[in-house]
């Protein structure tokens, strides 16, 4: 039973929940992106370019005459589809580019001004911990009392001098 627990653990954990949704979007924005290239863009472009299929642009290695790649692919006919490489290429340009601009704005967002909040040191155990901070996060002193004594070491290590403490 505790095999079924760590499975649950691990599902449940945020970035594979995440991760899953990031799949069924990405595939559902490829099937809108392949309409768009489809059934948008290449129509118009193979029109200006005297009324071209791009998805029928293929040459032929076999020697016969075929009239579409559909019937040189059922006569079996071996071809270099070069229609439909462009078509992929076009695919992977949209899909890169609107990428990177959904990568740019999430840039954006992760720098936010509460990101650039100076730092300091901890004076007990010299971490980096933001400036308005009153706990370590790293030692868990208490930063509102005052600063320990330091002492410098030749080595440029700062060093704690801590008073011995009476119980």
């Amino acid at each position: 039973m505790k095999v079924f627990k760590e499975i649950k653990d691990f599902a449940v954990k945020g970035s594979v929940v995440d991760l899953s949704v990031g799949v069924m979007l990405g595939g559902a924005f490829g099937k809108v992106i392949d309409s768009l290239v489809s059934d948008m863009l290449m129509p118009p472009l193979g029109l200006m370019m005297a009324k071209v299929d791009f998805s029928n642009l293929y040459i032929n290695l076999s020697g016969g005459s075929y009239r579409s790649l559909q019937e040189a692919k059922e006569a079996g006919a071996i071809t270099v589809n070069y229609g439909l490489f462009l078509n992929t290429l076009l695919h992977f340009g949209i899909i890169s580019i609107s990428t990177f601009y959904m990568i740019r704005q999430l840039n954006r967002f992760r720098n936010s001004p509460l990101q650039t909040l100076s730092d300091k040191d901890c004076p007990f155990c010299f971490t980096r911990i933001p400036e308005q901070a009153k706990r370590c996060p790293h030692c868990t002193s208490d930063l509102t009392k005052p600063n320990p004594p330091l002492k410098v070491q030749s080595n440029g290590i700062k060093v704690n001098i801590m008073p011995e403490q009476k119980n």
